[in-house]
């Protein structure tokens, strides 16, 4: 008797590979422009693909959303991890990733992260996983080089990060871009050493951010 051999699956075709990727490039400019309930067929016609395209790489509005936040973050670590290459000024590199990172508008896509979303799906995780240890080395690289103050942490900075960076979805939002990168200088001073005063309560973990 013959023994049946497993199925050779193909893998993606380049062109089913780049109109997912256009799909959520479309996704993400109209999430952050618009906010999280803007029609598929729209985001479908700015992609340049037809309906059935869109629903045939992503079944449902939430794994549209997943692929979106997930890309932003990978993206964002990519960004972390240049950061940790550079050598010399450690604290120098950490502002140069919280810009950066603030340009992938993150903090934008929050809002979609609501109760009817699945904020364990492993793919998000391990996702939010490794942007959080990589923002804690850039942080204690800077602390160990006396350059970041003492009483803050990484929960800190995520916070005032997306407090400062998440513009009101609309088409007026990108026009704040230039108050965002001010702004977030203004609070990126604030964390160099030495700290000019003490600040009230304990600093933010990643814990009490997951607990919030």
């Amino acid at each position: 008797m013959q023994t049946a051999l497993p199925v050779q699956r193909k893998a993606p075709r380049a062109d089913a590979l780049r109109n997912r990727e256009r799909i959520a490039t479309a996704a993400r400019e109209m999430f952050t422009e618009f906010g999280p309930d803007v029609p598929l067929d729209d985001i479908a016609r700015r992609a340049g693909v037809g309906n059935a395209t869109v629903y045939r790489n992503f079944p449902d509005r939430e794994a549209l959303v997943r692929e979106v936040v997930c890309s932003v973050l990978d993206r964002t670590s990519e960004a972390a991890e240049l950061a940790l290459a550079e050598t010399g000024d450690a604290f120098g590199a950490l502002e140069r990733f919280v810009h950066t990172s603030a340009d992938e508008r993150v903090s934008a896509l929050c809002p979609m992260l609501q109760s009817t979303f699945d904020q364990y799906h492993p793919d998000l995780v391990a996702s939010r996983e490794r942007i959080e240890q990589l923002v804690e080395q850039l942080m204690d690289r800077a602390r160990t080089a006396g350059q970041l103050r003492a009483d803050v942490s990484v929960g800190d900075l995520m916070v005032v990060v997306s407090q400062l960076s998440r513009p009101p979805a609309g088409t007026g939002c990108l026009t704040l871009d230039g108050f965002v990168h001010r702004h977030l200088q203004l609070f990126l001073d604030g964390l160099r050493a030495p700290a000019p005063s003490v600040l009230p309560g304990a600093a933010l973990t990643l814990e009490d951010l997951r607990q919030a």
